[in-house]
């Protein structure tokens, strides 16, 4: 019998010598001289208490999940023990107070004041009050809480896959409701190409709040239909949070500059980052500014929060941390993407994501079955994961099951195992891309497949990146902001 899985072992020192720093971070804007973003240096203190309070009390709180009967068994370990679930509620509980103790920093007009008596520091000229730009950090808390009680709710009772799918609408109510208040955009810029049929500009009106209903429901859906192995959920959402951030990083006005030339993208234009007069990639736009610096707030607690869990969820998983997670880290996304407007540029971060959407949609809409875990299939005696299959066994694939299935084999997408007299689909693996994965590269173990899978979400940024700052170029004109 194996023995019983112990927690990791947390080091005091780190807990002494990022406390210190932390407190230093979240002082700073009130010492003098102040520093440029003031708010900025605060919310990288409070990112380190988000990453310190997650590393600290999800091992210390796991016990009273078990005793509360939200525990589970990892289904691809040779072990049994029982292991806490549900620890996302603990992270987004850090993460929503620490977004609340956070506010008087950058909607605080005592603490605005404190840069200059007053006087308005370059690149952060924000075009709306401070009451407008509360109003649109409110609604957003409010979404990030229902977004953690629906989450909790999914997580006791267990929802189903067709029941699930629509609640992240619910909880983008508060979101909307306040874009629509305060008078948001509902204006898309026409690619080049389609300008002679359409103009420069195209109103969607109600499409486009239909639209940002659909993408959060999509961001936080996708997170949590990619998951099954340890750390694939909170690595998902780590690596996206950092490609926000670095996007973020490009529109602020730093006080140096630099240029990155995108020439052997076949673009002639450079990348313009830094300059405290020209404020990066926002080309002198305090709106713009103002908007990424927003979406900083919200991310980078984001990124401590993720990194304290991850250590406690990586392989092998001392915490899981349920559907609850996925929905918190899928609507911060949501918020970010629709409060700071580039809702586009979000979902290039989300390439495997989309890619896995489009290849389970077979199963989710229910013209291939779909077994309650499409996990890979875990072989004890070698410790191996091999890609696990649905079978046809109640009763036999129809003509768009048998069609859908012989195109994505033929695509390399799935394996299938066929009648050899009748030729009829007798099973076929799981339209997953961990499966893929172990389809195209092999039986590997989980741990293999985690990195593998963290691989492949790094190179959908990069070519998200290369993308929207490269490629971009080929079909709309000007800054493209």
């Amino acid at each position: 019998m194996a023995p019983p899985l112990s927690p990791r072992p947390l080091p005091s020192i780190l807990l002494i010598s990022l406390i210190p720093v932390a407190s230093w971070f979240v002082v700073r804007p009130l010492l003098d001289p102040v520093p440029p973003l003031p708010a900025l240096w605060a919310s990288v203190g409070f990112s380190i208490f988000a990453f310190l309070a997650a590393l600290y009390l999800v091992p210390a709180l796991g016990p009273t999940f078990v005793k509360a009967n939200l525990k589970g068994k990892d289904l691809l370990k040779v072990y049994s023990d029982p292991i806490p679930e549900s620890q996302g509620l603990v992270c987004a509980s850090i993460y929503i107070l620490l977004l609340i103790l956070f506010i008087p920093f950058p909607f605080s007009t005592s603490i605005a004041n404190l840069s200059g008596g007053g006087s308005k520091i370059e690149g952060l000229l924000g075009a709306a009050s401070l009451h407008h730009e509360l109003s649109v950090y409110l609604s957003s808390l409010l979404s990030l809480l229902m977004a953690t009680l629906l989450g909790f709710l999914d997580d006791v009772f267990d929802i189903r896959w067709r029941h699930k799918l629509p609640i992240p609408l619910i909880a983008a109510i508060p979101l909307l409701m306040v874009y629509y208040a305060e008078g948001g955009n509902t204006h898309v810029v026409v690619p080049i190409p389609l300008r002679p049929f359409f103009g420069l500009l195209v109103n969607l009106g109600p499409l486009y709040y239909l639209y940002m209903s659909l993408l959060s429901t999509f961001t936080t859906n996708s997170i949590n239909i990619l998951a099954g192995i340890n750390g694939s959920e909170v690595s998902q959402a780590l690596i996206i949070a950092i490609s926000v951030i670095i996007n973020d990083l490009l529109y602020l006005p730093w006080p140096f500059d630099f240029r990155i030339p995108m020439h052997l993208l076949g673009n002639q234009i450079e990348v313009e980052v830094g300059g405290a007069w020209h404020a990066g990639m926002a080309y002198g736009s305090s709106e713009l500014v103002t908007r990424h610096l927003f979406s900083l707030y919200i991310m980078l607690p984001l990124v401590g929060v993720c990194l304290g869990f991850m250590y406690h969820n990586w392989y092998p998983a001392r915490a899981f941390p349920g559907d609850t997670l996925c929905y918190v880290t899928g609507m911060a996304f949501s918020v970010v993407g629709i409060q700071a407007h580039f809702s586009k540029t979000l979902l290039l971060f989300f390439i495997p994501q989309i890619f896995n959407f489009l290849l389970s949609c077979p199963q989710l809409f229910g013209i291939v079955p779909c077994p309650r875990h499409r996990v890979p299939r875990f072989v004890p005696d070698t410790n191996l994961l091999h890609p696990s299959k649905t079978m046809f066994d109640k009763r036999p694939a129809t003509r768009l099951a048998s069609l859908t299935l012989r195109i994505f084999a033929t695509l390399g997408l799935t394996e299938l195992t066929m009648d050899p007299i009748s030729g009829v689909v007798l099973e076929a693996t799981n339209l997953t891309i961990l499966n893929f994965l172990l389809l195209r590269l092999g039986p590997m173990n989980e741990k293999k497949l985690v990195q593998v899978l963290m691989c492949t979400q790094v190179a959908g940024s990069v070519l998200a990146f290369t993308i929207r700052y490269g490629l971009a170029g080929l079909v709309y004109d000007g800054d493209r902001r």
